[in-house]
């Protein structure tokens, strides 16, 4: 089991390097949990559960308020990419922005912070990469929501540096077109199913997407094919043909209205929602949002993606994204972090627990 040491708990840095250079691609955590879990379990002022492969560890200090500090252990899978490569002031590497440059920021609060201003939570959670259902921090809010209370959490998403409030909500969806097969030397006698997927492909090339501002912030939707499907033998005139869709929505619509929606645009196709998460407002005119931006230096945008912030919504916690890492270069081959964004944000949020305001 890889050991994170007293001296890398102590660095952001070092810290994140190490987590980066522990494998764990969705599904296959074990490894990074056991690590934190054993360096969580050394600190005596923490009450640490663990939950499959997700870790939450709470202060029991008496303060007044609660902050959480989340971030997902998992990353998208190996591109020629792992092991990490430090180049000048630059570490390149998978998960190095997505988002255990962000994953190390909480892990270094718990290991360093001995008299934080609030009682403060960790949440070190599974599977955020992948379908919902299996998203650890999402399995703990149906099963053991008490463990995620908070007056206030920070996920620490790549955002490089600066505060993103809410998030766009996601919905994946098959849209199939149905034909009659028959002998492609007979074609005439059947029904193309792909060839009729063609007008289904129009209305998405035709789509204008909408522009949103939300409590200030400016969310641009969008809705794309990402796969497709279709075909029974070289010689057959194919009875049916999938597409599915990706539909990123604006915070001012809940799920029920992004499908509502999606029906409407595909109305005369066959159609089945097939994962789906909330949007989430900016949340901003909360105070304890507020009072976190004004700590990051006041400045804020929208998220354009989904996060785990609207899983704290859920729970009526307001919730912000705030990390190291550069958001565009999430899922890349070529992704990495600056040294001098994971100190900034280390100092943003050593200041934002310890100084009294």
């Amino acid at each position: 089991m890889t050991v994170l040491s007293e001296a890398v708990l102590a660095d952001p840095v070092a810290l994140t390097r190490a987590l980066c250079d522990i494998p764990s691609v969705s599904g296959d955590e074990a490894a990074i949990c056991d690590a934190v879990e054993a360096a969580l379990g050394r600190i005596e002022r923490l009450k640490v559960e663990r939950v499959g492969n997700t870790l939450v560890a709470r202060t029991e200090l008496g303060r007044e308020r609660r902050v959480m500090l989340a971030g997902h252990l998992d990353t998208v899978p190996v591109n020629d990419n792992f092991p990490t490569r430090l180049d000048g002031d630059v570490l390149w590497g998978l998960g190095t922005s997505d988002m255990k440059s962000g994953t190390a920021l909480a892990l270094w609060i718990a290991a360093t912070v001995a008299e934080p201003k609030f009682d403060l939570s960790f949440a070190f959670y599974d599977c955020e990469e992948i379908e919902a259902e299996r998203n650890g921090l999402n399995r703990l809010a149906k099963s053991r929501p008490e463990l995620l209370a908070a007056d206030f959490a920070i996920l620490l998403e790549p955002t490089y540096g600066l505060v993103e409030a809410g998030c766009q909500g996601t919905m994946r969806a098959r849209v199939t077109t149905r034909g009659r097969r028959a002998h492609s030397a007979r074609s005439w006698k059947g029904e193309n199913a792909i060839h009729k997927a063609a007008a289904l492909l129009d209305r998405l090339n035709a789509y204008d997407a909408r522009e949103v501002v939300v409590d200030g912030c400016a969310y641009r939707e969008g809705l794309n094919a990402v796969f497709i499907g279709g075909g029974v033998a070289g010689n057959v005139v194919p009875d049916e043909c999938w597409v599915e869709v990706n539909y990123r929505f604006a915070p001012d619509r809940d799920e029920a209205a992004a499908e509502a929606h999606l029906r409407e645009v595909f109305d005369g196709f066959d159609f089945a929602v097939t994962d789906s998460a909330p949007s989430c407002r900016p949340g901003l005119d909360r105070p304890e949002a507020a009072e976190f931006v004004a700590a990051a230096g006041g400045e804020f945008r929208a998220k354009l993606g989904w996060t785990d912030v609207a899983r704290f919504a859920t729970l009526g916690i307001p919730a912000v994204n705030f990390g190291p890492g550069d958001p565009n270069l999430a899922h890349k081959q070529d992704e990495r972090v600056e040294l001098p964004r994971i100190r900034a944000c280390a100092d943003s949020l050593l200041a934002y627990v310890t100084e009294e305001s």
